[in-house]
């Protein structure tokens, strides 16, 4: 049985980040190719592939990531470009998936823990808490930056699972990212990829069957 709905936040409560990302360039009229190129060049130094590693573990601050990603954007092209507080930025604008909202909202009436379970930089917190309120929703959020340990590793959902007060095998995992469905499946909750918002309420709706009355 299923007794505690984890979900993450963006790309899930939010558009995809590759919508945001599009919008966050026309936003500060930045080329994407050569962004994106220097944000994967300062990831690079800090020994990932995983672009929000550095941010929301974390291992820098936000103020000296945007320079860094400033400095090797002009290295690389030629132009001087200057970033100001790049979650203001990125979040002005964002909508909020009110339709997952809804459903997350519906299934904690049903009478389970629900939770957000998220990677996300210390910077950001006053800005997704704009967008979703947790007061009324959220049993809890485990958030990366304040508990010191991310998504896929495994410490994060025996953590989450804990704090929910429940077996991990009644768990489960609403996320964007196969990695992190992955990881949350290693650990032995049961998890559901995100890429369409109806299509994730059914395949939950599927799960919770047997736990509670949908």
């Amino acid at each position: 049985m299923i007794k505690a709905v984890w979900t993450d936040f963006g790309g899930v409560l939010t558009p995809p980040v590759g919508h945001t990302f599009t919008a966050f360039c026309e936003k500060t009229g930045l080329e994407p190719d050569p962004l994106l190129k220097a944000v994967l060049t300062v990831t690079a130094s800090y020994g990932t592939d995983d672009v929000m590693l550095p941010l929301d573990t974390p291992l820098v601050t936000e103020e000296e990531w945007i320079r860094q990603v400033a400095d090797a954007y002009t290295a690389a092209e030629g132009v001087e470009v200057e970033m100001v507080s790049f979650a203001d930025t990125w979040f002005d604008g964002r909508e909020t998936n009110t339709r997952w909202l809804t459903e997350l909202h519906r299934i904690k009436d049903l009478g389970l823990f629900v939770g957000m379970l998220s990677n996300m930089p210390p910077a950001w917190e006053e800005h997704w808490r704009r967008m979703v309120p947790p007061e009324g929703l959220f049993d809890d959020v485990v958030n990366s930056a304040v508990v010191g340990l991310r998504k896929p590793d495994r410490e994060i959902f025996d953590l989450a699972a804990a704090r929910a007060g429940v077996r991990p095998d009644e768990c489960v995992l609403v996320d964007d990212l196969a990695k992190n469905c992955a990881g949350a499946e290693e650990a032995g909750w049961r998890a559901v990829r995100f890429t369409d918002t109806e299509e994730a309420i059914q395949e939950l709706g599927r799960m919770l069957a047997g736990s509670v009355t949908v």
